[in-house]
């Protein structure tokens, strides 16, 4: 048989084919359009050998600031998490991250990719949740920003009311421990659904879609050398305290107060920075670094009491470790973030509500530092 006979036969084998077995014909058809479809493969195309494990172990690094902190959050080996990075590197053919002694900071590269593997596991984790809750194997779910630089007694009581109202509702909880932006960007973009975080604005300046309810000012505790003039007083103006060294941060833990707080020192002395503290272990840690200083040296914490103490309440003993530091309050109390509870406005509501009652619920915490008098 010539080519152009086989051509004309098969040309009628099909026609004939389609005639008697047009049901089969319209079957064969859904099947094909089930399989995947192979493209040749483009410049646009994600590069053969990326897993979605090389984006959470990008992003879990970019979040954390170094390799080592990654590590314990991903529970896995730091020299395990180096290599997966380096391969990731090698797989989109450029370097993500600088390596420094401080930490790490993002290419222009990283920093793009970083974006799209946020979005892309937001999208997995969101399609693999609603699969599964349509296959009825499991429970809505609220993925909640719990920070490091939290008071105690806020966390928990928060953490205890929400998982409370949570079971109630057959809903189950996520926890992430998170830092935080002032826009609360890792509910804005979708990677956490509520968070327990500081405003230091007011809530109507949130961006869209967030829903914000307060929960009560807070201000940093100051320690002071017990020679320094203020001490006596009990209270230290602004301009001294920024005149000293002032050991705060470091920045990543939180943020929105180093920043806003930075702000508002630099407004009386332009030439001011926070000093780090050479090691992060305590408070006592801190205090003994600031003490034996060679100038007048203080601690700031985080927003860790009640702004404006009202009556009433007095403060426990210095505790242990303070050494020759002693505590004092800022005059005025220009030092303060408002804790709120904060979430994604697009979520449903039965969710929402949740966590409406929750900071409904929740009565003004008092510190550790503090207690009534009594």
């Amino acid at each position: 048989m010539t080519f152009r006979s086989r051509v004309i036969y098969t040309v009628y084998a099909g026609k004939e084919e389609q005639a008697h077995h047009g049901l089969a014909k319209v079957t064969d058809m859904k099947q094909a359009q089930a399989e995947p479809v192979r493209l040749p493969r483009a410049d646009t195309q994600a590069p053969q050998g990326l897993e979605l494990r090389h984006l959470r172990y990008l992003v879990a690094v970019a979040e954390a600031g170094t390799f080592t902190r990654a590590a314990e959050r991903l529970f896995i080996a730091q020299p395990t998490l180096s290599q997966q990075i380096g391969r990731l590197e090698q797989i989109i053919g450029t370097p993500l991250l600088h390596r420094r002694r401080d930490g790490v900071q993002l290419t222009v590269a990283g920093a793009v990719l970083l974006d799209a593997a946020r979005d892309l596991l937001s999208l997995v984790d969101r399609g693999v949740s609603q699969t599964r809750q349509a296959a009825g194997l499991g429970r809505p779910r609220l993925r909640v920003v719990l920070p490091a630089d939290l008071p105690d007694s806020l966390a928990v009581q928060t953490a205890s009311r929400l998982r409370s109202a949570a079971d109630s509702a057959q809903v189950a909880i996520t926890w992430m421990d998170t830092p935080l932006d002032a826009e609360f960007s890792p509910i804005r973009e979708h990677r956490a659904d509520a968070a327990l975080g500081w405003l230091t604005a007011s809530p109507d300046t949130l961006p869209a879609p967030l829903d914000a309810m307060t929960l009560g000012q807070f201000e940093p505790e100051v320690w002071i050398p017990r020679s320094h003039p203020a001490a006596r007083r009990g209270v230290i103006g602004l301009d001294e305290l920024a005149d000293m060294d002032v050991i705060h941060g470091p920045r990543r833990a939180s943020t929105v107060t180093y920043d806003r707080w930075l702000t508002i020192l630099r407004a009386t002395d332009p030439r001011f920075e926070f000093t780090d503290s050479p090691l992060r272990h305590s408070l006592p840690v801190a205090l003994a670094f600031a003490a034996t200083a060679g100038r007048p040296a203080a601690v700031l914490t985080g927003p860790v009491a009640i702004a404006d103490v009202p009556p009433g309440v007095i403060r426990l003993p210095q505790p242990a470790g303070a050494g020759g530091m002693v505590r004092v309050s800022i005059d005025g109390h220009p030092l303060t973030a408002t804790a709120a509870l904060v979430w994604n406005g697009d979520l449903p509501r039965p969710l929402q509500q949740i966590l409406f009652d929750t900071a409904d619920g929740l009565a003004r915490p008092v510190p550790a530092s503090l207690s009534r008098a009594g």
